[in-house]
């Protein structure tokens, strides 16, 4: 378990991608938005869906579902977790977010061995009445190559003109 991340905050934000259950430290969330307008920009991995104006600031938008290989849920209505990873804003869209819950360090497992290698973005599991629901460092998630697009794409477009 990454003691930095879960030793820091007790307050994680849920989140749904197809039918699984998610979590973040609610630290690294600046907000949730509707999914609006995604401007497309070429070239881009799959999982880049573009960037969108919000309140004037370039906001790289990148869809977690196609990043993690998980099918969208159906029926579910879009939305966009703006996540604050200095020196960027990132955007990424989920099928729903679900709640907010404070949660003890101890009551958090260690992330799962899958194949030999820990997977570094997943910091642990907790498990709520219904649900086991995996924890994310959002940082890890988006790795360092992600980051370095979002910034780069950012600074070539510092901002959006309002419609």
């Amino acid at each position: 378990m990454n003691e930095k991340i879960v030793g820091t905050t007790d307050r994680f934000l849920t989140f749904s991608l197809g039918g699984e259950h998610f979590a973040m430290p609610l630290l690294q969330v600046q907000e949730v938005i509707a999914l609006t307008e995604v401007t497309p920009v070429p070239q881009m991995p799959k999982y880049f869906l573009g960037i969108m104006n919000l309140r004037g600031q370039v906001v790289t938008i990148m869809d977690l579902r196609t990043k993690l290989g998980i099918k969208p849920a159906e029926d579910q209505e879009t939305v966009v977790i703006i996540c604050d990873m200095a020196p960027v804003c990132v955007g990424i869209v989920v099928d729903s977010v679900n709640s907010v819950f404070a949660v003890n360090p101890k009551q958090i497992s260690t992330a799962p061995e899958m194949m030999g290698s820990k997977l570094d973005s997943i910091i642990g599991v907790y498990r709520d009445e219904k649900n086991l629901i995996l924890l994310l460092d959002i940082a890890k998630t988006l790795n360092q190559g992600d980051q370095v697009l979002a910034q780069k794409i950012q600074t070539q477009r510092p901002a959006l003109k309002a419609a």
